[in-house]
């Protein structure tokens, strides 16, 4: 499996994984209506105006499986809230769920963690649905709760949680001892 920086041509792809995995991840949890009305042809322009408008300071990593097909995603960039001591944020992160447990978001995360390196942040600050089980992910890698707030999502309200990295290169040592 191989991980690289996204291109505006990937925005396709991305927007499959984007769509897809909200369906798999939230099902049960989100409405049926709601999740089976996102649309690829919705999410890809905004994929495309993220992948060429700020490329450079708010990465993209993709996951690509032998056959060439992009089955994960991680995003990347400036913590958008201004609420937390934290001056970097992962946006998202979704995998098919066909291709999780096999360490892809591990990696995914490195890639990004090296890329925020070298642009200089020092902490990492991530949003996850408290319902939402991939929230083990970020605890497994030590984060710290750092406050949670009401989103309303389909016209329902969900408690969304802000998981904390103050050291970003101790999370970055952390990730690689768990690879």
């Amino acid at each position: 499996m191989q991980i690289r920086k996204a291109t505006k041509n990937d925005a396709s792809g991305i927007a499959k994984v984007h769509v897809r995995s909200w369906q798999e991840t939230y099902q049960g949890m989100i409405s049926r209506d709601y999740l089976n009305s996102l649309k690829v042809e919705d999410r890809k322009p905004l994929w495309e105006k993220s992948l060429s408008e700020s490329a450079d300071t708010s990465p993209v990593f993709v996951a690509v499986n032998p056959e060439g097909e992009i089955v994960g995603f991680a995003s990347f960039g400036k913590e958008r809230s201004g609420n937390f001591k934290a001056d970097g944020e992962l946006y998202a992160i979704y995998i098919l769920k066909e291709y999780q447990r096999g360490k892809l978001g591990l990696r995914l995360l490195l890639a990004g963690l090296d890329d925020l390196l070298k642009q200089g942040y020092e902490s990492l600050l991530v949003w996850v649905l408290a319902d939402n089980e991939s929230r083990r992910f970020y605890e497994s890698l030590q984060s710290q709760k750092a406050g949670e707030e009401v989103v309303k999502i389909a016209g329902k309200e969900y408690i969304e949680v802000a998981h904390i990295w103050r050291d970003l290169k101790l999370l970055h040592q952390t990730t690689i001892e768990k690879l």
